[in-house]
């Protein structure tokens, strides 16, 4: 019964991004304007092998250094229809795959940098997602995130919790604790930083080295 309920889940959140994958573009063409810069150099301290999480249309690829060894995944392959034409293929090896965050199909510590942009205010269970990029990074790995997250403003979370009944219909919730959910799932924090407010934040966190048993 629990496979089965995933399963629609993962349906439903796979139809959603196709349906949006049109006008994705659209949509966050303000979030590029605006934050774009701040990306770029968030995303140019990505080094060795790459994930990056939620693709979506491709349009976060030029911030990230030039031949890098990079994977994009999405749930939609809509998304990744779009992600595709923009892959240039003289800048390093990139590679995209259909993948559910919460399921991804890699081995243990695979990876040197995993990445997010705006992608931990969708996934329906973002602790189970962000341990499953804990386990698909290598020891001492670098996770880099940007992510709207829930406001401490007295007057603004609030408020957040009533708009996200409304916007995670047709995407993301505003109201989520990122950087709590980052802790749990096993990630140290290095480096937070406030890009608009305390609402738009980047995250730097790492996947303590295992000890070695004495």
């Amino acid at each position: 019964m629990a496979d089965a309920k995933a399963e629609t889940l993962a349906k439903s959140l796979k139809d959603k991004w196709d349906a949006a994958a049109p006008v994705y573009d659209r949509l966050n063409s303000s979030v590029e304007l605006r934050f774009g810069e701040e990306k770029r150099e968030w995303f140019s301290r990505a080094s060795g092998r790459i994930l990056l999480v939620a693709i979506g249309t491709g349009l976060d690829l030029p911030y990230f250094p030039p031949e890098r060894e990079l994977t994009g995944v999405d749930i939609s392959p809509e998304m990744l229809k779009i992600a595709k034409r923009r892959v240039d293929p003289g800048s390093g090896n990139v590679r995209l795959v259909r993948a559910d965050v919460q399921e991804l199909g890699f081995a243990d510590d695979t990876f040197d940098t995993v990445a997010t942009s705006c992608t931990f205010c969708s996934v329906p269970d973002p602790v189970a997602g962000l341990k499953e990029l804990h386990r698909v990074m290598k020891p001492g790995g670098k996770l880099l995130m940007f992510e709207h997250v829930r406001s401490e403003i007295f007057w603004m979370g609030p408020m957040l919790d009533i708009l996200t009944k409304l916007t995670r219909i047709l995407g993301p919730d505003l109201n989520r604790n990122t950087g709590e959910n980052v802790r749990k799932a096993g990630f140290k924090i290095t480096r937070e930083v406030n890009v608009y407010l305390d609402m738009v934040k980047l995250f730097e966190a790492v996947k303590p080295a295992a000890v070695k048993p004495a």
